[in-house]
Order: C-alpha cells, then structure tokens, then sequence
C-alpha cells in the first residue's frame, strides 16, 4: 500500500465507531473526499498529522469507557469504600442543551454495573456529594450555566461537587470555576468542587505559546484571510512558534503549523460559502469573543463540538469529516420524543 492509503486506513481504523459508526461506508473513501478538498501539495501532510493527533484526542466508545472505570476506582475521588460512595453519590441531569450529559450518566451507569451490581437508578441514597458528567469543556458557559442554576436552586447549603469530563480546556475550566464559585459565595453556601479529566488541554492566552489548540503564528499570505482579518475589530493574538503544546498532541511545531494555515484559509473559505453559519462560528471554531476560532482538535464518538475548526464539521457544500448533531437537531429529536413516546 501507499503511504497515502496507509494513512487514510489509518484514519479510518481510529474513527470508526464515529457516531455510532454512521460514517459513509468504506471510511477511508470518507476520508478521501475530505482531503481532496485541500490543495494537492498539503494532502499528504495533512493527512500524516492529522492520523497522528487523532490517536491522541479521539476518544472512541472504548476510550471514555476506560476513562470511566477508571474514575470509579480512583481513591482519590472515592476513599477506601468505593461501592459506598457510588450508592451515596447524587447523580445531576440537568444539562441545559445537547445530549452529551444524558449519554455520559448511560455509560456511567453501565460501568457501575459491571463493576458494583448497581447503576445511577441505584445511587443517591444518602450524603452530600453530587457529580456533574460532560463530555468536554471547552469555553466553559455550558457547566457554568448549569451548575449556577443549580447552585442558586437545589443545591443544598453544604456539598461536595466532583465534575467529571474527558476533556478539559485550562481557560474554560479557570473561567467556569471563578463564575460558580461567585454563585456560591452570593447563594451563602458551602460547596467544594473538584475537577476531574481524562486530559487537560492548555488554551489560555497567557500560554499560547504552548498551546494545545490551534491557534496561528502568523496570518497567511492569502487574499481571503487577509480580508477577513483586516476585517475584525481587533487583530487576532498570534502565538510565539517554537512549542507544538503542552500536551505533545503535535508530531512537531512544523506540522501543527500546517494545520493552523491550511484549516484557517480554507475555514474563510467555508464561511463564504456558508453566508448563514453565524458570525460566532469562527474559521478556527465557534468562540463568542472576536477571535480566529477556539482551534480545539478534541472530538468523541459521540459527536464534534463546534469549537473544532470548521473544517471538521460544516456540512454541504463543504463535505465534513465530522458530521455533527447540533443541539437544534437534539432538541426536536426530545419534542417528538415527547409527544409521541417515541424517539426519531
């Protein structure tokens, strides 16, 4: 086999329980099409990084699940009687929009049966500890809204809260954590929280220049992105070359390069082709702020969020590697689910 066929198998080997392993049939095929819409020189390479991070920061079914088994062993979070504090802990369900949290408390659920005889229908009987499940943080707002009703609400005047993720951005979580802990403080309760991660990616900006997200070094010599920049009313933050992260999710500063340049011309170039996509939806990724885009590279079986550049996800014309739900989809899918018993 080629190097390219090599590469494209690869890919397809690590992705392929993507949503439920609904990706177009034969994958590689899928992948294929995905790259072709790049220029031929950066095929390759492209496709040679990006075979190396999705090793890192796919996390199929499997994964999450190790992750999982995982924290309902960990002594840390549990204490000497694990099975004990399950039975006690209070499962929260009470995620403002998507799926993500509802399919996390099922697999959590399935691998406390395996490991305890019970699921989450078992636990809550007592105490004062709670966890909160995600699949990511990312900016943050999700958990912080969340929890912050959740605070002002029903949260009794003294607990303890573990929030448990398989993804962690540093900012999201710095940003997420200061504005419950303000909640808290104004609500005059007593609340301790402890994050917990599978892995811990560095975003902010006081250390872009070890970043784990993609996030330019320089704006790229094309008339697209030139326009959209000038365009902005700041000027984006560049990072200092030199680091490909912190995490060691890059084969090299050179490649992670590549990606910032290739995804960020041809991100400008999905937005002129999507005119309605929104003017959050950054050619980097969806970030509220003015920015180039969030950059994560973070995606699940479950789904990819659309903090990933829009490379990976924006559907026709453009063709996704990474087709995803959005949380629309998910809401009409509960309202029919709703009003007929049944599910679309």
């Amino acid at each position: 086999m080629s190097q390219r066929n090599n590469l494209l198998a690869s890919i397809a080997q690590t992705i392929q329980d993507y949503r439920g392993g609904s990706l177009p049939q034969p994958i590689t095929d899928h992948v294929e099409h995905w790259v072709q819409q790049f220029d031929d020189a950066v095929q390759l390479p492209i496709l040679q990084e990006i075979d190396h991070v999705l090793k890192n920061i796919y996390f199929s079914n499997e994964k999450v699940a190790k992750f999982i088994r995982g924290a309902i062993r960990t002594q840390k979070l549990t204490g000497d009687n694990a099975k004990q504090f399950w039975l006690n802990a209070n499962f929260l369900d009470i995620q403002g929009g998507g799926d993500s949290q509802t399919d996390m408390l099922a697999l959590f659920s399935e691998q406390l049966t395996e490991e305890f005889g019970f699921g989450i229908d078992g636990c809550g009987k007592g105490g004062d500890v709670f966890i909160y499940l995600d699949d990511g943080i990312f900016t943050g707002n999700r958990v912080r809204r969340d929890l912050e009703g959740w605070v002002h609400d029903h949260a009794p005047a003294q607990a303890k809260l573990h929030v448990v993720c398989i993804a962690q951005h540093s900012g999201g979580q710095y940003y997420a954590n200061g504005k419950i802990q303000a909640v808290i403080k104004a609500a005059g309760k007593k609340i301790d929280i402890t994050w917990w991660r599978a892995i811990e990616l560095e975003d902010r900006r006081t250390y872009s220049a070890t970043s784990d997200v993609l996030r330019p070094t320089a704006i790229p010599n094309d008339p697209a992105v030139q326009a959209y920049v000038a365009a902005m009313q700041y000027q984006p933050m560049l990072r200092t070359p030199g680091s490909p992260g912190a995490a060691g999710l890059f084969s090299s500063d050179a490649a992670k390069i590549l990606l910032e340049q290739e995804f960020l011309k041809a991100g400008v170039r999905i937005r002129q082709m999507c005119p309605n996509l929104g003017a959050t939806q950054r050619p980097l990724g969806h970030m509220t702020l003015e920015t180039l885009g969030f950059g994560s590279l973070i995606v699940t079986y479950r789904n990819c969020p659309n903090n990933a550049p829009l490379v990976f996800w924006v559907d026709a014309p453009w063709y996704p590697l990474f087709p995803r739900t959005t949380n629309t989809q998910t809401a009409v899918r509960r309202m029919f689910a709703d009003l007929t018993g049944g599910d679309l």
